[in-house]
């Protein structure tokens, strides 16, 4: 393996960055449609409203997770680029595979999100089918 060098790390802060901002799109358009459900099942206490929030729950702790591994990568990416300015080779290695690891492990969960979300959206479409079937 090559020797790791400051800009090896470096490289993942504008993907990193670009990455929790389109997380944090995601929490804020989560939470607002969150309060508009809430305030609907408020007003009429609809099975269909409940599903949703409890979907959109489990989207939300999704993306509380994708957000912590993302940030904790780039934590570990500036660790590494200490260690490597302090002459911490091998440490930083390892730091930096980790740093790599919680990327992916964030990824994944972007991607199980998505299909979550994608279900949610098929389940309207079907709502929608079948009224304009009954009519």
């Amino acid at each position: 393996m090559e020797t790791l060098t400051l800009t090896t790390p470096a490289l993942l802060f504008s993907a990193i960055s670009l990455i929790m901002l389109a997380y944090t799109n995601r929490f804020l358009a989560y939470a607002s449609v969150i309060r508009n459900l809430h305030d609907k099942y408020l007003e009429k206490k609809n099975d269909s409203l409940l599903r949703q929030i409890q979907n959109l729950k489990k989207r939300l702790q999704l993306t509380k997770w994708m957000q912590i591994f993302g940030i904790s990568s780039l934590l570990l990416c500036v660790l590494t680029m200490f260690l490597i300015y302090v002459d911490e080779d091998i440490f930083a290695a390892y730091i930096f595979g980790l740093a790599l690891i919680l990327l992916i492990l964030s990824l994944a969960l972007l991607i199980k999100e998505i299909h979550i979300s994608n279900q949610a959206l098929q389940h309207h479409i079907a709502d929608i089918e079948e009224y304009l079937t009954k009519k």
